[in-house]
C-alpha cells in the first residue's frame, strides 16, 4: 500500500532552489576564477564550521520538505483512501516525538506534570499532586530516587555511540575519498607525476595538518555526540518539555526550521531579480533611469513594512477564507498563505540592496578600465556582464545571507503579532507566540521560548559567520590587499 506524493508551492520552490544551486555549482566548477574564491573559504575554520551547522538545518529542511498523504487501511470502491493529513519524511523519522503527547505542560527531562492536580488514590482519598507522565520518564519504577542517575547514564551513553558513529563515518569518508582520488589519478595520463609528489591523495593524517579541516573535524564529533545524547534521551524523555497540549516541544522546534528555511530562501529568490537589475541599471545609465528608480525605491521605503505586509496577509486570508473548495487539504492552505508571505518580504526588502549596488555601480562605472572599454566601443551589455556583475557579487552574496538572518527574524516578530504564517503553520514566531502567556505563569513555563530562541540564535548565527567569510572570500578589494601584502 503506497502513499501519495504532495508537492506544495513551497516545496516546488525550495526543489527549483536546490536544482539551481547544483546546476551553478557545476557551471562554477569548469571556471577556476569563479573557483578561487570558494576555495579561501574553505580555508577558512569558522566559514567551514559554520557551513557545517547550516548544512544540519539545511537536512532537517529537506527532510520536512518531501510531503505525502499515507493510505488507509480501508478503500472505497476498491480505490485507495488517502489520509487528509500531509506528512514529511522528516515526521515519518520523528513518529516517537511526534505521537508521544502528554496531557499538557512538563518540565524538560520531567517524568511528571508541571502543575499539581487532584488526584484519587488507592483509598478513595483525593489529594493534590504532579501526575506522572504518558511517556516521559515511564520507564522509571521510582522517578524521584532513579531520574538523575539514569538522565546522566544515557547522556553518557549517548555521548560514547555518537563519537563512535561519527568517528566511524569520517574513516568510511576518508576510505571513499581515498579510493576515487586514487581512481582518478590512475586514469590521469599524469598521474605518475601527481602520485609521486603525494598533492593528489587525500589522507587522514595529511587533512589533520589543515586547521580548517581540524575545526571541522572536531566540530563534526561534538555534534555527533550532541545528537547522540539527544536522541538517547528523546527515546524516554522530552528533552525540551511539553506545550499546553502535551506536544514535544523539541519536534514543534525541529519542525519551525523549514518555515525559517523557506521565509529565508524563498524570499531572497523573489528579493533579488528586483534588486540586482534596478540596482544596476539604476547605477550605470544614471539619467531618467536612475531618477525613475530612486524614486520608486524611496516611496517603497517610506511605507512601514510592517504595516503593508500586514494589510497584504490579512486580505490574502480573506480571499483563502472565501475560497476552501481551492484546497485539498488545510496544509495546502497554509502552505499558500506562507508562500504569499514569502512573496510580500521579497517585494518590500529588495530596496536596501538596491540602493547598495546603485552606488557601487556608480563608482565602478567612473573607474579606468570601464571608461577605457566604453572608448573601444565594447557594448553596454558585455560591460555589465563581464565588469560590473562580477565586481558586485560580494555585495549581492552578503546582503543575501544578511537578509536571510533579518528575514528569518522578521517571520517570528510577524507570527507574534498575529499577520505572520497560518497558525497551523509550525514556526519560531508561533512557539514565541504561544509562550507569550506562558512567561507569566506561576511557575512560570521558559523552555518553550528558550527552544525558539535558541534554535533561531543557532541558524542566524551561523548563517552570518558564513557570510562573513564569503564576503571576505568574494570582496576584491580584500583580495587586492592581500596579494599586494
Amino acid at each position: 500500500m503506497s502513499n501519495m506524493p504532495v508537492i506544495l508551492w513551497t516545496d516546488a520552490m525550495i526543489f527549483l532552489l536546490l536544482a539551481t544551486v547544483l546546476a551553478a555549482a557545476l557551471w562554477i566548477r569548469k571556471r577556476p576564477h569563479l573557483v578561487l574564491p570558494w576555495q579561501r573559504v574553505a580555508k577558512g575554520s569558522v566559514g567551514m564550521v559554520s557551513l557545517l551547522v547550516l548544512s544540519l538545518f539545511v537536512l532537517v529542511g529537506l527532510l520536512d520538505t518531501m510531503h505525502y498523504r499515507a493510505a488507509l487501511p480501508e478503500k472505497s470502491n476498491g480505490q485507495t483512501v488517502y489520509s487528509a493529513e500531509v506528512l514529511s519524511v522528516f515526521d515519518a523519522l520523528a513518529i516517537g516525538l511526534r505521537s508521544r503527547t502528554e496531557k499538557t505542560y512538563s518540565a524538560p527531562l520531567a517524568a511528571y506534570l508541571y502543575a499539581k492536580e487532584s488526584i484519587e488514590t488507592t483509598d478513595g482519598k483525593i489529594r493534590r499532586d504532579y501526575p506522572r507522565l504518558l511517556y516521559g520518564g515511564a520507564h522509571l519504577a521510582d522517578p524521584q530516587r532513579e531520574l538523575q542517575g539514569d538522565v546522566l547514564k544515557r547522556t553518557v551513553v549517548g555521548a560514547l555511540v555518537g563519537l563512535l558513529i561519527g568517528i566511524f563515518l569520517i574513516v568510511v569518508g576518508n576510505t571513499v575519498i581515498r579510493f576515487f582520488v586514487k581512481s582518478r589519478i590512475d586514469r590521469s595520463s599524469t598521474g605518475q607525476e601527481i602520485s609521486k609528489d603525494g598533492s593528489g591523495i587525500f589522507t587522514f593524517t595529511k587533512a589533520m595538518k589543515n586547521k580548517p579541516f581540524r575545526a571541522l573535524l572536531i566540530t563534526a564529533l561534538l555534534m555527533a555526540m550532541l545528537l547522540g545524547v539527544t536522541a538517547n534521551l528523546a527515546a524516554v524523555y522530552h528533552v525540551l518539555g511539553t506545550d499546553k497540549v502535551g506536544q514535544d516541544v523539541l519536534y514543534l522546534a525541529l519542525k519551525s526550521i523549514r518555515t525559517g528555511l523557506v521565509i529565508g530562501t524563498v524570499t531572497t529568490l523573489v528579493m533579488l531579480p528586483f534588486a540586482l537589475l534596478l540596482g544596476i541599471a539604476a547605477g550605470y545609465m544614471r539619467g531618467w533611469v536612475d531618477d525613475v528608480i530612486q524614486y520608486l525605491y524611496t516611496v517603497l521605503s517610506s511605507i512601514p513594512s510592517v504595516l503593508l505586509i500586514a494589510a497584504a496577509v490579512l486580505m490574502m486570508q480573506v480571499y483563502i477564507e472565501m475560497h476552501p473548495e481551492w484546497f485539498e487539504t488545510s496544509a495546502a492552505r497554509a502552505d499558500l498563505r506562507l508562500l504569499f508571505l514569502c512573496l510580500i518580504l521579497g517585494v518590500t526588502s529588495w530596496t536596501g540592496l538596491c540602493r547598495l549596488l546603485r552606488g557601487e555601480t556608480l563608482k565602478l562605472r567612473e573607474m579606468e578600465y570601464i571608461q577605457a572599454a566604453q572608448a573601444f566601443g565594447v557594448s553596454s551589455s558585455r560591460i555589465l556582464t563581464r565588469h560590473i556583475v562580477p565586481n558586485v557579487m560580494h555585495i549581492v552574496l552578503i546582503a543575501v545571507v544578511m537578509d536571510f538572518s533579518s528575514l528569518v527574524l522578521a517571520e517570528a516578530v510577524l507570527s507574534y503579532v498575529g499577520v505572520g504564517v497560518d497558525p497551523s503553520t509550525m514556526s519560531f514566531g508561533t512557539l514565541i507566540n504561544s509562550a507569550r502567556m506562558e512567561m507569566g505563569r506561576e511557575p512560570m513555563v521558559w523552555w518553550t521560548l528558550a527552544a525558539a530562541f535558541g534554535f533561531m540564535l543557532v541558524l542566524v548565527l551561523a548563517a552570518n559567520l558564513f557570510a562573513d567569510a564569503v564576503r571576505d572570500a568574494f570582496d576584491p578589494r580584500l583580495n587586492r590587499t592581500e596579494a599586494v601584502a
